[in-house]
């Protein structure tokens, strides 16, 4: 288990028009063992601070703490190690389905488990996978498999905290509902820290411990998920507004 705690978090992208403020000073905790979910709207950040977290990106001022340790203390193999990412489109490497499972112990350097080995039954079934798939080809999989697939592969590198960037923005709801009882079970039963970050409304009501509103690279407001049917500040309900009947 692992905590991950922002502190005035700021990030800048230079464009043509010069430089673009993308977080301004983000304060948020995802405590131990919770799902925080991270809702907004389009280019408001979502994507850019979970990057930050693994150090795909850097911020420009403030820090990321993992368990009290500022993680640029920390060398960023070993971040990767203990925190792993799910991107929200599903990267499958050329071979079978086993093959994709074991690349994150081939990039250690580490034993992979062998098919029969119980992690691969474990993960499987809490991902939702049928045991028949390991030959088939991974790339000739379904998106809602190779969702599943990427989820169990980052799982059997025992991270202590989970990133999930968007899990359902290509999903159809009943495959999407299916997930998020994947992901509820999985942060209970493994006692997983979970950060994710998405547009689905409904997923978000279903899974969240905590919920944070991102809007023009601030957090506006944050609390449990409660939040989603009592907003205060009148961005999230704009935002509630708009989003009716989608998701």
């Amino acid at each position: 288990m692992a905590e991950v705690r922002f502190e005035d978090i700021r990030k800048r992208r230079i464009g043509a028009g010069g430089a673009v403020e993308i977080l301004r000073g983000v304060t948020l905790t995802a405590p131990e063992a919770e799902m925080t979910v991270i809702i907004g709207p389009s280019g408001g950040g979502k994507s850019t601070l979970v990057r930050l977290v693994n150090r795909l990106e850097e911020p420009d001022g403030g820090r990321i703490l993992l368990d009290g340790v500022p993680i640029v203390s920390i060398d960023p193999l070993d971040v990767r190690r203990r925190i792993g990412l799910v991107p929200q489109k599903p990267f499958m490497f050329d071979g079978a389905v086993m093959f994709n499972l074991l690349r994150s112990f081939h990039f250690r350097g580490a034993v992979p488990p062998g098919e029969n080995d119980p992690q691969i039954a474990q993960v499987l079934e809490l991902c939702r996978l049928e045991a028949g798939l390991l030959n088939r080809d991974a790339r000739t999989l379904s998106l809602g498999q190779q969702q599943r697939l990427s989820l169990a592969r980052t799982l059997l590198a025992s991270p202590e905290v989970l990133l999930l960037d968007e899990p359902t923005s290509a999903l159809d709801r009943p495959t999407a509902d299916r997930l998020a009882d994947t992901l509820r079970e999985i942060c209970r039963t493994r006692s997983l820290t979970v950060l994710m970050v998405t547009h689905d409304l409904r997923l978000a009501e279903r899974v969240a411990d905590r919920l944070a509103y991102l809007e023009q690279g601030r957090i506006v407001e944050q609390g449990g998920a409660a939040l989603l049917s009592d907003p205060r500040s009148p961005e999230l309900r704009r935002f509630l507004n708009g989003s009716e009947g989608q998701g």
